[in-house]
């Protein structure tokens, strides 16, 4: 083992390291590596934003401590096995032999290695035979993912019986928060004056942070609406567009058919997506695109759709596949365009080359959101941006929205009641073979869906009007570079917003001076029209109910209600509610 060796890691090992942060560790790595050895603890939760380099970090940690003799074994516990594979690759490259193939059957590995690569679900079905093996040598646990040992009582109880005895605890997340109750073994909780008990990290490093420093890409999320048609179980035609307000039946509906892949929004949608992955490629030609499907059969049918698209196959990866480690792999070190998936790249797998995503699911857990995003940040110059085409669903749109913002797990809390965010992750990434049947009644078809152009979310911002998929308007957006600084990117962006709106000001003046000149309750009611449009946009982004927000309009331009405003305070407010839209709220 190499004490040297893991001192010159680079930060985004085993690939390259990030502008300006090679050999030595990035400042936030050095900061919880000197905290760590400040303090000494028996137990440490480091919460870095994904791509932000915790393998590194932790390997790092793992050496001192192997050296110093403090611990004299390691074990890693991770939540799939292709994550056992790569973190034992990373660990060989600094003289640290662990064992991923070990199995509970085995009782014990050769003593070639320093330690072992497990399973969370792996501890859960033998906690004994693994305390066993924490007993019997001083052992440092790196628990990778660690908000994952509560995904089920049987992991959590299983995890605390086997590693209660470890010298050391490391613990790791990307994204500390779970959409449930369930605790995370060795995680410290404090109240938090309002009746729940919220987790403490001992390191923290966001989001936000890390795009300003550099280690993370910037993501540009295009939002896509459309037109929808379908068939329910009951036998009913219904149509919907996708990005207007939505009961929470037609909103699941609509999105269903937007991704079903008999219709025209996702073969758009993956059109759109492919054609940003080729700008991209002009300036990071290796770069790679990632669709994220719900189940395998939607999965081989996105598939078929980008060959058509692409003129090339995408690598389709399946978690039951016995191959699907060794084909992540390959692709990570290929230049192929495409890979699609379900499940096995929602979190942790590193594939610093993907830079472009398609988010045909229907998941919408934040913690789920937050790690299939995740796949795209990890930097490897500067000026990599990352774009991520998504449907315009509000609690999508408010996930996107809030990508800087850091969260804690929290127990006691009162459970959100919009009826979406209701699944567990580990619901959320239960492999399906096909999509979800519905009894004995007619089953959903979906007749049409056609996708349009919506807008752009960008640090906070949206920019962007309603467009035609080919159309100028989209090309403005799809077509920005693929190497820009952050601020480069929010300035392109509001260019392109303003310059849309000059040529749309110009030619709707052009029509009204060669159309007859409006009534002024004509011109009125269009003006409302146009303002409630806004309003119901602005609630689609923030879930603010309609009157709230004219109500908040009200209270910043001055003037009367709606019904009795001039078309001078309508038009105040219009200005009012885009200058929001351009804005960080």
């Amino acid at each position: 083992m190499s004490v040297s060796a893991a001192s010159h890691l680079s930060p985004s090992y085993p690939d390259r390291a990030a502008w300006g942060t090679a050999p030595k560790l990035r400042a936030w790595q050095q900061q919880a590596y000197d905290l760590y050895f400040s303090r000494e603890p028996r137990d440490f939760l480091t919460v870095a934003t994904p791509g932000a380099g915790k393998t590194t970090y932790a390997l790092r940690i793992a050496s001192e401590l192997l050296s110093r003799g403090v611990v004299r074994a390691l074990t890693i516990v991770t939540p799939t096995e292709h994550l056992k594979r790569q973190w034992a690759d990373a660990a060989a490259r600094v003289g640290i032999s662990i064992d991923p193939e070990f199995k509970n059957s085995q009782g014990a590995t050769s003593r070639d290695y320093v330690g072992v690569a497990v399973t969370y679900a792996q501890i859960a079905m033998h906690p004994a035979l693994h305390r066993a093996r924490t007993e019997a040598r001083k052992t440092l646990v790196i628990f990778d993912e660690i908000h994952h040992a509560g995904d089920a009582k049987s992991w959590g109880d299983g995890v605390r019986e086997a590693f209660e005895p470890a010298t050391r605890r490391l613990a790791l997340t990307g994204t500390p928060f779970r959409s449930d109750d369930s605790p995370i073994p060795f995680v410290t909780y404090v109240e938090d004056g309002e009746g729940a008990m919220r987790s403490v990290s001992d390191y923290s490093y966001g989001y936000g942070p890390a795009l300003a420093d550099n280690v993370v890409r910037p993501v540009i999320f295009l939002a896509y609406s459309g037109e929808m048609k379908w068939r329910t179980r009951a036998g009913d035609e219904i149509a919907a567009t996708l990005g207007t307000p939505l009961t929470k039946d037609q909103l699941s509906q609509a999105w269903r058919a937007a991704l079903d892949p008999k219709g025209d929004w996702i073969r758009q949608v993956i059109h759109a997506a492919d054609r940003r992955l080729t700008e991209v490629r002009r300036g990071v030609p290796d770069a790679g695109g990632l669709v994220i499907a719900s189940d395998h059969e939607s999965a081989r049918a996105y598939a078929r759709h980008i060959r058509a698209v692409a003129g090339e196959g995408a690598e389709v990866v399946l978690s039951d596949d016995p191959g699907a480690s060794k084909k992540i792999k390959d692709f990570a070190a290929s230049d192929r365009r495409w890979l699609v998936a379900v499940r096995m790249v929602s979190e942790g797998v590193d594939i610093p080359r993907l830079c472009v995503g398609v988010y045909a699911t229907s998941t919408s857990t934040p913690l789920f959101f937050a790690q299939a995003v995740g796949r795209f940040v990890r930097a490897r110059k500067r000026g990599e941006t990352a774009s991520v085409f998504l449907p315009s669903v509000p609690v999508l749109m408010g996930l996107a929205g809030e990508m800087e913002a850091e969260r804690d797990h929290v127990l006691g809390r009162r459970r959100d009641e919009d009826g979406l965010d209701d699944m567990l992750l580990e619901q959320a990434q239960q492999e399906k073979k096909q999509p979800d049947a519905l009894g004995d009644e007619l089953p959903f078809q979906t007749l049409e869906a056609s996708a349009t152009f919506d807008r752009v979310l960008f640090d906070g911002g949206e920019f962007g009007t309603a467009a035609a998929p080919g159309s100028p308007e989209e090309e403005d957006f799809i077509g920005l570079p693929g190497l820009l600084e952050p601020d480069q990117v929010a300035s392109l962006l509001r260019k392109r917003q303003a310059d849309q709106q000059a040529a749309k000001r110009k030619t709707k003046k052009g029509s009204e001076d060669s159309a007859p000149a409006l009534a002024p309750h004509e011109q009125l009611a269009e003006l409302r029209k146009e303002l409630n449009g806004l309003v119901g946009a602005w609630n689609h982004r923030t879930g603010q109910p309609h009157g709230v927000i004219h109500a908040e309009l009200r209270r910043a331009c001055g003037g009367p209600a709606i019904a009795q405003a001039t078309a001078e305070q309508v038009r105040e407010r219009i200005a009012m509610i885009r200058k929001w839209a351009t804005q960080r709220r």
